[in-house]
């Protein structure tokens, strides 16, 4: 008979005196009722129910109150209806009292005692459980949170000045002006992207004058940076490589495993890092590259691998083609930092370019996060290339389509930028001449801490790893307990697989991190 009432989620139940119903109802009736409710409450004793609607709850809380405290008054009353046989009863949308006894109570004073509950709705995400923090920027946070005046954020890989500030690019606000002055509208792009930036993008990435760019055998589309461009990539591989799994270095950049997960895809590791060397097990990778089913996608960080900062040598490359081409796996690079690991935007490209002059198809995603700093504008692309420009044609199709339901059609704003430096010589260079001062900023970061730990560590340990690695990144070898005591006792901000970020360190803090990693690798087990 009480179907027409809303599904209690959460019952709240407790039994009480008459005195303390009136400090009860208080409560309930003032701090949770007494705004706007969406549901009727229920209020039960042992015999009978009764439905208070949310037009009653104003009135009978100034009914209640008035009896507990005249500090609180209300114009409107608890208005007695219907009774029958002296009984409390149910109808329509209001409470309904007895006649026993000089008040609403006098059913409380007959018992001695009342069992009360109110039935209330609970969120229907009240299942959903909270998700664990990112290890990467959940760095930091912990640093903003931290008050010491020796703090240092290595976790997050963005550039910074020596100052530790961050920095905006000279040439990024000359073309910014450029477009204030033309004007620039706002309008939707294609799902493509911009034109002039796919255009720029690719040939910056295999050159102006690649054969496979003048056969149109590539196919770009503009993508949310580097994460939304791998996104991408992985969708097209669930659709139509079914089976197929991707192989990614261990380590990896913590982001590409949630990226598979998400677009179910699945994927398995190959040796990259020797904890003994800090350095690369070049053997144990093609060893599983050779292990792996043939067609395999195989991650590769085109220049300056994340997060162990160690690249393979030109020969070490050609290697890795050979056993790529010879499995018939499908190269997938991820090219973060063109330009900024070397200060040369056609060495750090080497590696794709080597790939591609060899007739593989291949899959690389772009960002121009860190080469320009555009961390916030989302700037990215995902180009394929194909061995013919049908397919190519119809690969890019199929991106678009991908994009659409998912985010429709990307940014302009860093696009333009993009397109307007690449496409201007004159800030093309400017670029390049701000690209290499950052890249040896963080060339001479690398070499203070490494002077600094080797004049201060007398155990004769080989800290040497820390210059043959490349980029904004260092892996130092330390362990979790060992990265936990760089933050707890020395407030050093980092992941704890032992990265840090050589881009948020200056000159003038290196002495002091010295410290802090001779003290935590000798010191912590």
């Amino acid at each position: 008979m009480y179907n027409h009432l809303p599904r209690p989620l959460c019952l709240i139940t407790t039994t009480l005196t008459p005195l303390g119903i009136i400090v009860t109802l208080h409560y309930i009736f003032v701090f949770l009722f007494a705004h706007s409710f969406p549901s009727p409450l229920r209020v039960i004793n042992s015999r009978e129910l009764y439905l208070i609607s949310p037009q009653s709850f104003d009135s009978m809380a100034s009914s209640v109150l008035s009896v507990a405290s005249h500090s609180v008054s209300h114009s409107a009353s608890l208005s007695m209806q219907e009774t029958h046989k002296g009984k409390p009863k149910l109808g329509g949308n209001s409470l309904r009292f007895s006649k026993e006894g000089p008040n609403t109570f006098s059913n409380a004073r007959s018992s001695g005692r009342i069992s009360m509950v109110a039935a209330v709705n609970v969120s229907r995400f009240e299942g959903i459980p909270m998700a664990p923090p990112d290890p990467i920027l959940g760095v930091s946070e912990a640093f903003k949170a931290d008050t010491s005046d020796v703090k240092l954020n290595l976790g997050v890989g963005a550039y910074r000045t020596e100052e530790l500030q961050p920095y905006v690019l000279n040439v990024v606000k000359k073309a910014e002006n450029l477009m204030l002055e033309r004007g620039e509208n706002k309008e939707y792009l294609a799902i493509e992207g911009l034109p002039a930036f796919n255009k720029a993008t690719a040939e910056l990435l295999l050159g102006a004058d690649n054969p496979a760019i003048k056969q149109q055998r590539v196919a770009t589309v503009q993508g949310l940076s580097g994460t939304g461009s791998l996104r991408l990539a992985a969708a097209l591989i669930e659709r139509y490589f079914p089976g197929a799994k991707v192989l990614i270095s261990a380590p990896t950049w913590g982001n590409h495993k949630n990226i598979f997960n998400d677009a179910r895809v699945p994927w398995s590791e190959y040796r990259y890092y020797d904890p003994k060397t800090v350095g690369l097990d070049f053997e144990g990778m093609i060893e599983d590259i050779k292990a792996a089913p043939e067609g395999t996608f195989v991650l590769l960080h085109g220049c300056a691998h994340n997060p162990t900062g160690i690249d393979p040598t030109p020969a070490q490359w050609e290697k890795i083609a050979d056993v790529i081409q010879e499995k018939n796996h499908i190269p997938f690079f991820d090219v973060a930092y063109q330009g900024f690991a070397s200060g040369s935007l056609d060495e750090d490209a080497a590696s794709v370019r080597l790939f591609v002059s060899r007739g593989l198809e291949v899959l690389v995603a772009q960002s121009y996060s860190k080469n320009l700093g555009l961390y916030a504008e989302r700037i990215g692309a995902i180009n394929v290339v194909s061995s013919s420009p049908e397919s190519a044609a119809r690969v890019k199709s199929q991106l678009k389509r991908i994009a659409r339901p998912m985010y429709s059609n990307p940014p302009v704003h860093g696009a333009r930028i993009v397109a307007d430096i690449v496409g201007n010589p004159a800030l093309f260079n400017e670029w390049k001449e701000e690209m290499q001062m950052m890249a040896g900023r963080i060339k001479n970061v690398r070499q203070q801490l490494y002077n600094s730990i080797s004049s201060k560590d007398e155990s004769g340990k080989d800290w040497s790893f820390i210059l043959k690695q490349i980029g904004m990144f260092s892996f130092t070898g330390l362990n979790k307990n060992q990265s936990d005591n760089m933050t707890n006792k020395w407030h050093v901000y980092m992941t704890k697989d032992g990265r840090i970020s050589l881009a948020g360190l200056s000159l003038a803090k290196c002495e002091y991190l010295a410290d802090a990693i001779i003290d935590s690798y000798h010191n912590v087990s």
